[in-house]
Formats: structure tokens, C-alpha cells, sequence
């Protein structure tokens, strides 16, 4: 939907997000499980607690994308590719971690 309304520029970077997260986000909750079963613990929310942390790493991950993808969008047409790719590579760092530490303080 996102490609048919945007183009297939912005529906790019919508591709593999929901193809990875739930994946990502299961498997996390049910490796905390397993510790938990083996600790013998009772389980609780720790799993539910861990894919939410990986949701929010997502999220600030897929915002340093967004701004790496309009730096690309920006740049590739009047530069050099591994210019455009380097720039770009680093404001995706630059963003997500300013973003990761932004939350680390709130």
C-alpha cells in the first residue's frame, strides 16, 4: 500500500521490517522463557518485557534508516555512490544512536 501510494522508494524501506520484527520479537520472547523453565522460575512478563526492548530498538534503528534512505535519496543522483553510501551510513549510525542515548536518559 505503502509503494502503490508513496512509490517504490518509501515502499522499500517498509519491505523488511515486518518480515524480520515478529520474528525477532518471538524468538526473544521465547528464549527468556526458556531461561525462566530452566531457572525454574515463574514465568512473568520478562519475555513480553525483552520483545518490547527490541521494539524499541527497532523503531530507533528503522528512524536512522528512514534519514539514510533520504540522504541516498538526496545525493546518489548528483554524486558518487560510495559517497552517497558513506554519508548516508553514517547519519544512520549518527541518528539511531543519538536517538538510543536520547531514551537511555529519559
Amino acid at each position: 500500500m505503502i509503494a502503490r501510494k508513496f512509490g517504490p522508494l518509501m515502499g522499500g524501506l517498509f519491505l523488511a521490517f515486518p518480515a524480520i520484527f515478529p520474528a525477532g520479537a518471538t524468538l526473544i520472547k521465547k528464549h527468556e522463557k526458556e531461561k525462566k523453565d530452566r531457572a525454574g522460575v515463574n514465568p512473568g512478563y520478562r519475555g513480553r518485557d525483552a520483545a518490547a526492548l527490541d521494539a524499541e530498538g527497532a523503531a530507533m534503528g528503522s528512524i536512522g534508516l528512514l534519514v539514510f534512505a533520504c540522504i541516498l535519496w538526496k545525493f546518489l543522483p548528483e554524486h558518487a555512490t560510495w559517497l552517497a553510501l558513506t554519508l548516508g551510513t553514517i547519519a544512520w549510525i549518527t541518528v539511531a544512536m543519538a536517538i538510543w542515548r536520547a531514551f537511555e536518559y529519559l
